[in-house]
């Protein structure tokens, strides 16, 4: 059978670029894998003429002798295509492996992709990460009233001040690490029906780093941070309740060999009050007043969030009645403007009463005005 020719196979012009020949080769692959097209026969045929396509192309030497010869350039080369598809995946890391970097491009699809692995020797080159730490933070009323910002002292793991966090005694304490060679990185190989697959992992030995502490730090044994006091500033926003959370970025425990912090989660609880119940961000107070004072009216100060204020109460003014005090309340969380204190009417009625008092209630009581209606 005539073979086509191989540029018009991958869709590229005869002067287009390594990286134009890998991409339309990666275009192909991805439409005619036989993990994609199982018994497809004719998307098995084309994944295995783009295959060997691009084992031509991509090879300089091979691609002037096909410029220049045609198909028949190629014999006597030590090429003869691909006779199955096991073939070409055992071609993968050959055919892969040095011009982009290592690895087949087929980790991009079918095993996490050189970027995710790029990604994962970069983060394994800062260490192993800190873990979060988790604080209770009890609060009064009137801290939550208007914020309020704390400083505690906590326990955690702090990046040890006399190696800088690597865990080296100093810059020449390292070496190479003896199971991967540098590279940060393990190959596993498996194989399935349809040939061979590479599996690339952090290198277990030196977490991805490629390089193993020869003569660690005598302050922290090698982990890059020790274990003692902190203090940490929170800066608590007005307005929030009780079980609500905000997180410090980077205050919770270090990571080791240079790993990035952890984070401190705060969450927040309110403290019992002794005048004032909460209601959302308004507060409410009970006033007690003397019967007479509820009857007659009166001035009388009661206590607010921030310090005491007078208060009018009109005559005849019924129990259980709320007067409102504008913006004596809780501020808005993350928004302008407060809520109110509420200030709920109770008439005051004494246990005990002396012998002249009960006298003058008895007359009181049979006054026309002061009975309840019938």
């Amino acid at each position: 059978m005539t073979k086509r020719d191989y540029y018009e196979v991958l869709g590229v012009s005869k002067n287009a670029s390594k990286e134009e020949i890998r991409k339309a080769y990666r275009k192909l692959a991805m439409q005619y894998h036989p993990d994609r097209n199982p018994g497809d026969k004719e998307a098995e045929e084309k994944f295995k003429e783009a295959a060997e396509a691009y084992e031509v192309l991509s090879d300089d030497s091979k691609r002037a002798k096909y410029d220049r010869f045609g198909h028949e350039g190629l014999h006597g080369q030590g090429f003869q295509g691909f006779t199955d598809i096991n073939d070409i995946f055992s071609h993968f890391s050959d055919i892969f492996g040095g011009a982009f970097g290592g690895g087949s491009i087929f980790d991009d699809f079918f095993g996490g992709g050189q970027s995710r692995q790029t990604h994962r020797r970069r983060s394994a080159a800062m260490g192993t990460p800190g873990s979060d730490l988790k604080i209770d933070l009890k609060l009064t009323l009137e801290e939550i009233a208007t914020g309020t910002t704390k400083k505690i002292k906590i326990k955690r793991y702090n990046k040890c001040s006399v190696c800088g966090g690597t865990g080296a005694k100093d810059p020449n304490s390292f070496k190479t690490c003896p199971v991967c060679g540098g590279s940060g990185e393990v190959r596993q190989v498996s194989r399935s029906i349809f040939g061979q697959f590479v599996n690339i992992t952090p290198c277990p030995n030196c977490n991805g780093t490629g390089r193993i502490i020869a003569d660690p730090c005598p302050a922290c044994s090698g982990e890059g941070r020790i274990y003692g006091d902190a203090t940490i500033k929170i800066s608590v926003p007005a307005g929030v309740t009780e079980g609500s959370y905000m997180t410090i970025r980077g205050e919770g425990n270090a990571g080791k060999n240079g790993g990035a912090s952890g984070d401190v989660i705060v969450v927040f609880h309110e403290l019992p009050h002794e005048y004032f119940l909460r209601d959302g961000d308004n507060i409410i107070y009970d006033l007690f007043l003397s019967f007479p004072e509820v009857t007659l009216g009166a001035e009388v100060e009661v206590p607010t969030l921030k310090s005491k204020a007078k208060l009018k109460i009109a005559a005849g003014t019924q129990p259980g009645k709320f007067l409102k005090m504008r913006d004596k309340g809780i501020q808005h969380l993350h928004s302008h403007g407060a809520g109110d204190q509420l200030v709920r009417i109770n008439i005051y009625v004494p246990k005990k009463v002396n012998s002249e008092e009960k006298d003058l209630l008895k007359k009181l009581q049979a006054m026309p005005n002061i009975k309840v209606p019938s």
